[in-house]
């Protein structure tokens, strides 16, 4: 299977591709961040890099079967006027369905933000559904959260898989380890230009119904927090290496699921209470920490979604830190020092645009095993 890459980034698809089909070949990728690109040339020699998105000459690119990429989500000004490429070809997500149109390789995958779903009133998405059918693509989607695939973090993106009418599998989704009992059929859809359904997608509630993941924890040995592994006479021993509470651990729990002796900080919250309690294990996300609109900082021995600016920390020793380049790479699934040699906020901005390599792995399993 020969692989096309773009906005590569430091190489999360390349890397989920390869823990699936380990014989995968990159044939070229497509990437302007000079520090994304120095680990990745790093991690996969010998792949040409074609640089701008804009600048490919989709003409002189060899054949491939599959293209991915988690394409940046530009405002699309002209959503839902149904001018296709004549007046929206400046937004990036229009370079990939340039080349897409040219080259038709079997299958891409794309991912991108919750937000996508309800950016201009969900006219972006309808745009991009529409596009991608009159090139020749029936496609799919799914929201799928990182924790949901052995990484303890709570990271929401949309995965769209495409396959050229009459050769792919009809069904890819859903995948993961949790989907609501309600959850209706996320079938294929098929959008045609010759009918009044050409411009028509099927409304948000709809969709959230089928991509909505249930919570919970799990349990993956990522080396995320130092917490206590054992007690001996009543007293918690802390070990060298470091684990992560899974939603089966309850060692140290109260009969209200409160850790017992542990330390206890107050984070503040835009809620009701005003306030939200971490112990230790925790994640809490510092990020404006004077916001009175802010929820949801503190993340139950699971770490909230990973940015470019890095502000997430953890509760250890009854002290606050940030969570280390290393426990980053943990989270998305990369091997420790993927991103060394870089600046320690070089490497939590690299790892911040990466996608989650374990979901890229289980998406490719569904395409192709």
């Amino acid at each position: 299977m020969k692989v096309f890459s773009m906005f590569s980034g430091i190489g999360g698809f390349e890397l989920g591709i390869k823990n699936t089909i380990p014989n995968a070949k990159f044939i070229g990728y497509s990437e302007i961040d000079k520090y994304a690109t120095q680990i990745y040339e790093r991690n996969f020699k010998g792949v040409k890099n074609y640089g701008d998105a804009t600048k490919i000459n989709e003409r002189e690119l060899p054949d491939f079967d599959l293209l991915v990429g988690g394409f940046p989500c530009q405002a699309f000004s002209i959503a839902g006027k149904r001018l296709g490429f004549r007046e929206t070809r400046g937004t990036l997500f229009f370079d990939i369905a340039r080349i897409l149109s040219h080259k038709k390789p079997r299958h891409f995958i794309l991912e991108n933000v919750r937000g996508l779903f309800s950016h201009d009133s969900g006219r972006t998405f309808q745009t991009i559904l529409r596009v991608l059918s009159d090139i020749g693509y029936m496609v799919q989607w799914e929201l799928l959260n990182s924790k949901n695939f052995g990484v303890p973090q709570n990271r929401e993106r949309i995965y769209l898989v495409g396959h050229l009418r009459g050769r792919g599998r009809e069904k890819v989704f859903p995948i993961g380890q949790v989907i609501e009992k309600n959850n209706k059929e996320n079938r294929p859809i098929e959008l045609t230009s010759n009918m009044s359904q050409a411009y028509r997608v099927y409304d948000q509630k709809g969709i959230s119904t089928t991509i909505k993941a249930v919570g919970g924890g799990v349990g993956a040995k990522t080396g995320l927090y130092k917490v206590g592994v054992r007690v001996k006479n009543g007293e918690v021993i802390l070990s060298d290496t470091s684990s992560c509470l899974d939603a089966n651990y309850y060692k140290g729990f109260d009969n209200m699921g409160q850790r017992t002796g542990a330390t206890k900080v107050k984070v503040m919250e835009a809620t009701k209470k005003g306030y939200a309690i971490a112990q230790e294990g925790d994640s809490i996300n510092l990020s404006v920490p004077s916001s009175k609109t802010r929820r949801g900082r503190v993340g139950r021995g699971i770490a909230q979604t990973l940015d470019t600016g890095m502000q997430q920390h953890t509760l250890q020793n009854s002290k606050i830190r940030r969570l280390t380049p290393i426990e980053c790479e943990r989270l998305q699934g990369f091997p420790d020092g993927w991103t060394e040699g870089l600046s320690d906020t070089q490497r939590y901005k690299c790892l911040g645009n990466a996608v989650t390599t374990n979901v890229v792995s289980e998406v490719i399993r569904s395409i192709y095993l």
